[in-house]
């Protein structure tokens, strides 16, 4: 996680999803779950690696997550995704959100992680990753 470091950071990869966090997905303290964000991380990554796999993957690991700051309701998240590694069967898949806070103007990284697909068939048994054309 060596963009933590750095003194202006920008986001990695590709934009893959955006949203509003709402109040539903906040605590007591009006600060969005992390386990909400978390999924949410997942449906981005999901979508590209699906894209990569040309076709159904499946989550099997999550690698190095950190929040960094806390999210507040209105702030608008923007999830980016960038392939690190296509294996046999397998795609890492780094996925990043950043939160641009409406009330404060700032533009800020919230978290990262390493999520590993795998490429599977219909009857949910793994299968290669096509080669791209």
């Amino acid at each position: 996680m060596k963009e933590y470091e750095q003194e202006d950071p920008i986001p990695q990869g590709d934009l893959a999803l955006q949203l509003t966090a709402l109040p539903r997905e906040t605590n007591g303290f009006g600060d969005i779950y992390g386990g909400w964000l978390v999924s949410q991380m997942d449906l981005a990554g999901t979508a590209m690696a699906s894209r990569v796999a040309a076709g159904r993957v499946a989550t099997v690991s999550i690698d190095r997550m950190a929040f960094m700051v806390p999210v507040a309701v209105g702030a608008q998240l923007s999830f980016y995704t960038q392939t690190l590694e296509v294996g046999r069967s397998s795609i890492r898949m780094l996925v990043e959100v950043w939160s641009d806070d409406p009330l404060s103007s700032e533009w800020r990284k919230v978290t990262e992680a390493v999520f590993v697909f795998v490429a599977i068939d219909g009857s949910g048994r793994t299968r290669p990753v096509l080669p791209r054309r």
